[in-house]
């Protein structure tokens, strides 16, 4: 036995000749191979489909939640600066009776309630108002509220664990909608691949029935 090297690979040949005619059967076999002629062309959209959903799963999909994460991020800190420019909080005081018991709100119970409060600002005085106060708040208990450029009590501003909530979900959201749409199209795919490839074998058994019926007779 004698191996000789060509350009970057090894071949083995047998004194005898039959590596030889090994090379030759194993060449024919790989281009047999590769025109395969059962592998049709349904078969060819299915395989680069399974590509396309592949690289849009684990590539695209993650990339479209991270640019929605970011752009929700964005919105909402814009969202939340607007809202601390327009609101100001003042440390009151409960002046009002809280309500004996809270009403139920769709079966549960709310986290606030409405009462009067009263606090002094500088320059102009004591002030009162009717603020929402957090449930458990009783008389003389001292709590922070906001209030708008107009007076009215509202809501706090959205803190920084508030916008990455947000960031998180609307990713999220856009990530599972990016992979329901991928899915649904590959399902889509496949079953229209699966409908011409019967096709094509019904077309290609009504040309081959016969010459097999004439061959048994």
């Amino acid at each position: 036995m004698r191996a000789r090297c060509r350009g970057s690979g090894i071949f083995t040949f047998l004194d005898s000749g039959d590596g030889e005619e090994v090379d030759v059967r194993n060449r024919v076999r790989s281009r047999r191979r590769r025109h395969n002629p059962l592998r049709r062309r349904s078969d060819v959209v299915e395989t680069w489909t399974a590509v396309a959903v592949a690289v849009l799963l684990f590539v695209c999909a993650p990339l479209a939640g991270a640019a929605a994460g970011l752009w929700a991020h964005d919105q909402a800190r814009t969202v939340a600066a607007t809202a601390r420019a327009d609101r100001h909080r003042v440390h009151a005081e409960v002046i009002g009776a809280p309500p004996a018991e809270l009403p139920d709100v769709e079966g549960s119970r709310p986290d606030s309630f409405l009462v009067a409060v009263r606090w002094t600002e500088p320059g102009k005085g004591t002030r009162t108002a009717t603020a929402a106060v957090p449930a458990g708040t009783g008389r003389g208990d001292a709590v922070d509220v906001w209030f708008d450029a107009k007076g009215r009590g509202v809501a706090p501003p959205p803190g920084e664990v508030a916008v990455w909530q947000h960031t998180l979900t609307v990713g999220m959201w856009a990530t599972g909608g990016v992979v329901g749409l991928v899915l649904l199209a590959s399902t889509v795919t496949r079953r229209v691949a699966l409908r011409h490839r019967l096709a094509e074998w019904e077309r290609d058994w009504a040309l081959t029935e016969p010459q097999w019926t004439r061959r048994r007779a």
